[in-house]
């Protein structure tokens, strides 16, 4: 099974409007152009994320927001994580001692390495190393990236925008 078909088996998708159906502690993901966003549902509709570079041209701290903003537009899927450390309310205790830090590093500090860390107690990205692993992969994410953050900062689609 190929790297992209094993991520999309681990994977339930859900549709946006079910979040009373997402356990607390949940690993969402969202499919960007060419890469995906990674959060932990912590209840009432509301996700805790590093939010990076999705509103500014810095990056943003890790960050409390609604269903609603985390997918910007997108849908929402539960990466499965049956053999989590920490799960339920332990996992959202984790995603929220976090909350304000401004550390994120693309390669070694992500949105995904943060709900890693908050499920396993390991930070760890499978997009970083698929994308350190065949350099191709690595071009085709960063050209999308750049392509979503300049249709968000830019045609002011995204609410919030904050250009310094």
């Amino acid at each position: 099974m190929s790297h992209q078909d094993q991520r999309a088996h681990d994977r339930q998708a859900c549709p946006a409007a079910a979040a009373d159906d997402f356990p607390l502690g949940a690993h969402l993901v969202t499919e960007r152009h060419g890469y995906e966003h990674h959060g932990i549902y912590v209840g009432e509709g509301k996700v805790i994320h590093y939010a990076g570079f999705a509103h500014s041209l810095h990056p943003a701290p890790v960050e409390e927001s609604s269903l609603e903003r985390f997918a910007a537009g997108h849908g929402i899927s539960v990466k499965r994580a049956p053999c989590a450390k920490y799960v339920g309310m332990e996992a959202v205790r984790r995603a929220r001692s976090r909350l304000g830090e401004n550390e994120y590093r693309l390669l070694t500090n992500n949105c995904e390495h943060f709900c890693s860390w908050c499920l396993f107690g390991e930070s760890r990205s499978e997009q970083v190393e698929a994308c350190l692993s065949h350099p191709r992969i690595a071009v085709h994410a960063v050209i999308n990236m750049l392509k979503t953050f300049l249709e968000t900062e830019w045609k002011g689609r995204q609410p919030g925008l904050r250009i310094a």
